[in-house]
C-alpha cells in the first residue's frame, strides 16, 4: 500500500509527440476482434501529455453483471465480484493489472477477467487498463510504460486496501509492463517484529515494491521480448532476410516509435536500443530487480500459427533452444498446453570458448536473451493462437495456477 506521503512519485517527462501515421496497423493477434467506441475518446487527453493524468477529479461509473461489478473511469476498468464489494469490511486485498497489446484495448481481456474474479471472488480485484489502446500503441515501449505506472500509481492510491500486485499482459503489454514496473519498482526498509533477528547472509535489510506492493506474479502471453527483428522471431515473413530486413526499414512507417524498437533500429540520443537497455538495471530504471521482485514470472509462448510473435522471442529462447516437436504433447485438462518447463535459472549457451572479440560481437538478441535470464522463468507453450474464450484452457491454466 502507498502511504500518503508516499516518495514514488514519476518524473516529468517532456511532451512527446503522437505518432499517427497512415498504412493499416498490424493486430498482435489475427482473432482479437476488440470492441471500439467512445473509449477512444476518452485517451485524447494524452495528446497534449506524454503521461496521462489519472486524478481524484477523472470521472467513473459502474455497472453490475453477472455476479461481477465492472468500475469504469478515465484510467481502465475495474473487475471484482459484487457480492464483495457490497460488504464494507471485506475487500480484496491483490491487484491483478491486465494490459493489452498492439491496437489493443481494455475489452481483449474482459473474458480472462470475469474468470479470474469468479475464481477467487474475495481475494482478487482485476484492472483492465485502458491508457495505451488502439492508435496510441504506436507512441514507444517507453512512453506507454510510463503512462502505465501512472495509471498504477493513481489506481493504488484510489483502493488504499491493495497489499499485492501482479501483472498480467499480452503481447506488446509483456514490453510495457516490463518499463512500469521498472519505473514503479522501489525498496522499502524491512519491517522486523520485536524479538526477531533477521539469519544468515542472504537476509535483505530492504523489501522489494512494486508501487508499494508487494508483486506476486508477472505473466506475459504472446510478448515480443526480443523484439521482432530476425531469426524468425516476425513469423509473417517465413524467415527470409531480405523480408526482414525490409521490414526493419519501414516498421517505423506502421508503428511509429513502437515500430522501431520492436526492430531495434531506434538510437535516441545515441543511446543502445530500448529493447536492449531493458535487460539490464540502470542508474535510473531497475529493470532486472523490479522483474526479480515478483515470485513467480511465466511466459505463455505459441509454439505455431502465430504470425506477428515469434516463438523463441515471446519463450526468450534461442532457436536452437526451443523444444523438439516430438517433446510436444497434449493436457488433458488443458487441450491447448503442448509442454511446460519449469522455473529454470540456468543459461544453456556456452560462454566458455568466447573471447573478448566475440563478446563484443555478440549480436543484439543473444545479449538480451542472457540479460533476460539473469531471473528465472516458467515457460507454458502453447499449440495455437487463442484469447478470450478461444482456447479458454489456457486462461485457466493461467488462474489455477496463480499466486494469491
Amino acid at each position: 500500500m502507498i502511504p500518503p506521503d508516499s516518495h514514488l512519485v514519476l518524473p516529468a517527462t517532456h511532451p512527446t509527440p503522437l505518432l499517427f501515421h497512415g498504412g493499416t496497423a498490424y493486430r498482435s493477434s489475427l482473432r482479437f476482434d476488440p470492441t471500439t467506441g467512445s473509449r477512444y475518446r476518452r485517451r485524447m487527453c494524452s495528446m497534449s501529455s506524454p503521461v496521462c493524468c489519472f486524478g481524484e477529479g477523472s470521472w467513473r461509473r459502474r455497472r453490475t453483471k453477472g455476479g461481477l461489478k465492472v468500475e469504469i473511469d478515465s484510467g481502465g476498468e475495474d473487475v471484482l465480484d459484487a457480492g464483495v464489494a457490497a460488504e464494507s469490511r471485506a475487500y480484496p486485498e491483490h491487484l491483478v493489472v491486465m494490459v493489452n497489446g498492439l491496437v489493443g484495448s481494455s475489452a481483449d481481456w474482459r473474458y480472462a477477467a470475469g474468470q479470474f474474479v469468479k475464481k477467487h471472488p474475495d481475494k482478487l480485484v482485476v484492472h483492465r487498463s485502458e491508457c495505451n489502446s488502439s492508435k496510441l500503441t504506436f507512441d514507444g515501449v517507453d512512453l506507454m510504460g510510463e503512462r502505465l505506472a501512472e495509471e498504477v500509481l493513481s489506481l493504488v492510491r484510489r483502493r488504499p486496501e491493495v497489499r499485492k500486485i501482479s501483472f498480467v499482459a499480452h503481447s506488446l503489454g509483456g514490453l510495457i509492463a516490463r518499463y512500469a514496473v521498472a519505473r514503479l519498482y522501489e525498496q522499502s526498509p524491512k519491517v522486523v517484529q520485536s524479538g526477531d533477528a533477521m539469519q544468515g547472509a542472504d537476509k535483505k535489510p530492504y523489501e522489494d515494491r512494486i508501487a508499494g506492493l508487494e508483486p506476486i506474479n508477472f505473466i506475459t502471453f504472446a510478448s515480443p521480448h526480443l523484439g521482432s527483428r530476425g531469426h524468425k522471431q516476425f513469423p509473417i515473413l517465413c524467415g527470409l532476410p531480405f523480408l526482414e530486413r525490409q521490414a526493419s526499414q519501414t516498421a517505423h512507417l506502421i508503428a511509429g516509435r513502437t515500430g522501431k524498437h520492436l526492430f531495434l533500429t531506434d538510437n535516441d540520443h545515441g543511446k543502445p536500443p530500448l529493447l536492449l537497455r531493458m535487460v539490464n538495471d540502470s542508474d535510473e530504471l531497475k529493470f532486472i530487480s523490479a522483474l526479480c521482485a515478483f515470485k513467480r514470472r511465466v511466459l505463455y509462448a505459441n509454439a505455431n500459427f502465430d504470425y506477428m510473435v515469434g516463438w523463441g522471442t515471446s519463450s526468450i529462447r534461442r532457436q536452437n533452444e526451443l523444444p523438439k516437436s516430438t517433446a510436444l504433447r497434449l493436457d488433458e485438462k488443458y487441450p491447448h498446453i503442448v509442454y511446460i518447463e519449469p522455473e529454470n535459472t540456468e543459461n544453456k549457451h556456452d560462454r566458455t570458448s568466447s573471447s573478448s572479440l566475440v563478446e563484443q560481437t555478440m549480436d543484439l538478441e543473444e545479449m538480451m536473451i542472457n540479460g533476460l535470464t539473469q531471473v528465472p522463468w516458467e515457460r507454458i507453450h502453447v499449440k495455437s493462437y487463442w484469447l478470450n474464450s478461444d482456447g479458454a484452457d489456457v486462461i485457466y491454466h493461467m488462474i489455477d495456477n496463480f499466486h494469491i
